[in-house]
């Protein structure tokens, strides 16, 4: 298992389910929470109302939600990160069988082909990816962060979530569920850098360096803050416009995607990648592609597994196979110019008929 014993293998495994599960979870307890106040008549979290800050459920989704990211980030000290990663799709999973019991959101066929195409391509990503460069502390992070790409990547992260916040959101905010989730996930990607840092800090601190007197510790811990704080605030409100089955597997693709394009912008994974590595990783990025259409494009569709013979026995008999020949033309259709002519080809027709019924 590449160095990793058999005990810390089972206890990164139960980790990162057990993180999966709390994660799932907590969309399911934030969506009660937000119906709830939407029955008592208070302004909703899509409309720019905070009422949800005083909803017990909402912040049981909230404290479920960092339980499980707790517990993500402790499995990565025990088990590798190619079982860790992958194992976050199943929150997706999770919240779309607890949304079926507790919300009554019912997916159809084509959201779980594209729940599994959407799994199934972030897995495939995560596999062909390389492994990140090693950093150990804050002053290797603080040179990477001064990186010229990085730096370009974060101003474009900014400049286009602004734009999206205060030009797009008004617009269309309530109308397209990717407004929303668009902003989660890039707003998201640096804050995974945030805490990357942080942990590399926590644990410097640990060993008994004056981690606490550097600028650098305190400038991610307040970047983390406001970027979750954003994070937060417009995912209740796509949670609360838009259906939990669909928001889910949606957001988890984006973040995911936007992680790992930051990971490897700021880490330069890509410059050590393979071919195979490569091939995987469009493969999986066409697949997360497909995935999407189908959740969003066919969310409304009707069809079921329960239908399929009924539509299949509807199309056998609006089909030509009960219509074997064609009708000819009668004597009264036919123009007074065109009668003779037609008389031939009818003869001829009849003919035919006559042989081929022989």
């Amino acid at each position: 298992m590449n160095g990793v014993n058999r005990s810390d293998f089972y206890i990164g495994l139960s980790l990162a389910i057990s993180s999966s599960a709390f994660i799932g979870g907590s969309f399911i307890l934030k969506k009660k929470g937000l119906l709830r106040l939407a029955s008592k008549g208070s302004m909703r979290a899509g409309q720019g109302g905070y009422a949800y800050l005083k909803e017990w459920l909402w912040w049981a989704g909230l404290l479920s939600m960092g339980v499980g990211e707790a517990a993500n980030f402790a499995a990565y000290a025990f088990a590798p990160a190619t079982l860790v990663t992958p194992l976050g799709a199943l929150s997706v999973l999770v919240s779309a069988v607890l949304s079926s019991y507790f919300l009554s959101e019912k997916l159809n066929i084509h959201g779980k082909v594209g729940c599994i195409l959407c799994i199934l391509g972030s897995t495939v990503m995560v596999i062909h990816a390389p492994q990140e460069e090693e950093v150990d502390s804050l002053r290797a992070m603080a040179e990477k962060l001064k990186d010229p790409g990085f730096i370009a990547f974060a101003v474009c992260i900014v400049v286009s979530s602004m734009i999206l916040i205060i030009f797009v959101v008004p617009r269309y905010g309530q109308k397209n569920v990717l407004v929303y989730i668009l902003i989660c996930s890039v707003i998201g990607s640096l804050s995974v850098s945030c805490v990357k840092g942080l942990g590399i800090g926590i644990k410097e601190l640990f060993s008994g360096q004056a981690v606490l007197k550097d600028p650098l510790f305190w400038a991610l811990l307040i970047c983390l803050v406001i970027c979750v704080s954003i994070q937060i605030s417009y995912l209740n409100k796509a949670l609360d416009i838009f259906n939990t089955s669909i928001v889910t597997p949606i957001y988890y693709v984006f973040f995911t995607t936007s992680v790992m394009g930051c990971s490897a912008i700021l880490f330069k994974e890509w410059l050590r990648m393979s071919t195979d590595g490569v091939v995987g990783t469009v493969s999986g990025f066409l697949t997360i592609i497909l995935g999407i259409f189908l959740l969003h494009a066919f969310k409304d569709a009707t069809f079921s597994w329960d239908s399929l013979p009924e539509y299949l026995r509807g199309a056998l008999s609006d089909s030509s196979w009960d219509q074997p020949y064609k009708t000819l033309p009668t004597h009264e259709d036919l123009t007074p110019g065109s009668r003779s002519k037609s008389f031939s080809s009818t003869n001829s027709d009849a003919s035919w008929i006559k042989k081929s019924s022989i």
